[in-house]
């Protein structure tokens, strides 16, 4: 999948220290996906995008490759984590803003095509926070989850799908 962190728009400066009345914000990716996380694969990779000196409406046009297969897709607790942080001098980095992609949200756009969106911001404490962030995201090389021999499940399943209680047997 690739992911180019487009903008982010109408960022506010949360920050009450004298030393730091200006933004340089960049964002950092990741995946997170319940699969890998009750296997024990402790494997996180994390992108981060460069440092933009222009400050509350910055832009980025940064490309990232992130390896994502099926089962990512699959599982709808799946999500791509986005963190905007502001780079100090003196504090070093500090939290401005965060949301989750959920994968529903990305969805199986065709083949090259490529898909745009846009999240508000969520605070630390996760309320509604200042500024939106803008992605464009292309699918490369992933097989729809239709398209794999799985049995839907909607909800809480009641009972063992036939397929899988034939295999058992």
């Amino acid at each position: 999948m690739e992911i180019t962190v487009l903008s982010a728009q109408g960022l506010k400066n949360n920050s009450s220290t004298l030393f730091s009345n200006r933004i340089r914000p960049f964002i950092t990716i990741t995946t997170y996906s319940p699969t890998t996380a009750t296997s024990g694969d402790k494997q996180c990779h994390v992108y981060k995008t460069r440092v933009d000196d222009e400050g509350v409406n910055p832009t980025w046009g940064d490309k990232f490759h992130l390896p994502t297969d099926n089962a990512f897709f699959a599982n709808r607790y799946s999500c791509i984590y986005l963190q905007l942080y502001t780079k100090r001098l003196i504090v070093g980095q500090t939290l401005l803003g965060w949301c989750q992609i959920p994968v529903n949200d990305i969805g199986f756009p065709p083949v090259g095509s490529v898909r745009y969106l846009s999240y508000r911001l969520r605070d630390k404490d996760g309320s509604r926070g200042q500024g939106v962030v803008n992605l464009a995201i292309k699918l490369e090389n992933i097989v729809p989850v239709a398209e794999i021999d799985t049995c839907p499940v909607i909800g809480i399943p009641v009972t063992v799908c036939p397929r899988v209680k034939d295999s058992m047997s």
